[in-house]
C-alpha cells in the first residue's frame, strides 16, 4: 500500500439526515450518519463493518456522490469513482442486453464502450443466449452474474464494492472473487463493505465500524475486527 501526502478523499464531520414523517404536521428527523471523520489514501482498501442498519450503505452513496451530506465536508481528489453494487437498475421488461448496456450506462461507463465489451460480458456471465431474454425471465442468480459481469467492465481510481462478493454458484463466487481479488492488489484504492469477517481480514489494509451511525473504531483491520467480533 503506498501513501500518497494527498489523500483521494476526506471526510470532516460529515451527517446525513434523514427526514420521516409521522403525523401531517409533525416532522421528525434520524440521523443516518453522524459526526464521521476518515481519510481515504491511494492504493488502500479500506473495508467498512457494522450491523443491518449502521449507516455502511449510506457511507457508500456519500463516498460515490450519489447523495450529499447534510453536514460536514467531503474532500475528492480523484477524476474516476465507481460503485459496484448489485442493485444498479436492472428493468425487468427489457433484456439481459438492453439491461448491460443500461445498467453500464448508470455505471459512468460510455453507451459503445459497453457495447465494444458485450462479447466479454456475455462470457463472463455465462448467460449466452440468454442475454436476449427478459431479465424477468432471470434467476436471482442470473441477475447478479451479469451485474457483476458489466461492473466488471469498468476501471475506476477508486472502487466502492457493497457486499458482491458472494454472488452467483460457488463456480462464480469462486471467479468474481479471483477478479475481485486482482483488483484489489493492483494499485487501485478499495472501500469494501463486507458481512463476511474472513474477507475483510484478507483484504483490507484498515477497517471502520460504525454502529448506529457512528464511528465505533478506525484502525488496522486485525485490531478493528477482533473488538467487532468480541462485540
Amino acid at each position: 500500500m503506498t501513501h500518497n501526502a494527498e489523500p483521494v478523499m476526506v471526510f470532516d464531520n460529515v451527517g446525513v439526515h434523514y427526514k420521516k414523517s409521522l403525523k401531517v404536521f409533525r416532522r421528525e428527523g434520524i440521523w443516518a450518519l453522524r459526526h464521521l471523520s476518515f481519510e481515504l489514501h491511494h492504493g488502500e482498501t479500506l473495508g467498512i463493518v457494522g450491523k443491518n442498519g449502521a449507516g455502511k450503505s449510506t457511507l457508500m452513496k456519500l463516498m460515490a456522490g450519489i447523495i450529499n451530506p447534510n453536514e460536514g465536508k467531503i474532500t475528492r481528489r480523484t477524476p474516476s469513482m465507481q460503485l459496484l453494487s448489485l442493485q444498479v437498475g436492472f428493468l425487468p421488461h427489457l433484456s439481459g442486453r438492453e439491461n448491460a448496456i443500461l445498467s453500464g450506462i448508470l455505471l459512468g461507463m460510455r453507451k459503445q464502450d459497453v457495447i465494444a465489451d458485450m462479447d466479454n460480458i456475455i462470457e463472463f456471465s455465462e448467460l449466452g443466449e440468454q442475454i436476449d431474454q427478459p431479465v424477468r425471465t432471470y434467476s436471482t442468480g442470473m441477475r447478479a452474474r451479469l451485474g457483476f459481469a458489466v461492473a466488471n467492465q469498468s476501471d475506476p481510481e477508486v472502487l466502492l464494492i457493497d457486499e458482491v462478493l458472494g454472488v452467483g454458484d460457488a463456480k462464480f463466487r469462486k471467479k468474481s472473487r479471483a477478479v475481485m481479488a486482482s483488483r484489489i492488489r493492483s494499485d487501485k484504492t478499495v472501500v469494501l463493505v463486507s458481512h463476511n469477517e474472513d474477507t475483510i481480514n484478507e483484504y483490507c489494509d484498515r477497517v471502520i465500524w460504525l454502529d448506529a451511525g457512528e464511528t465505533q473504531e478506525i484502525g488496522q483491520s486485525e485490531d478493528v475486527m477482533s473488538a467487532y467480533g468480541n462485540s
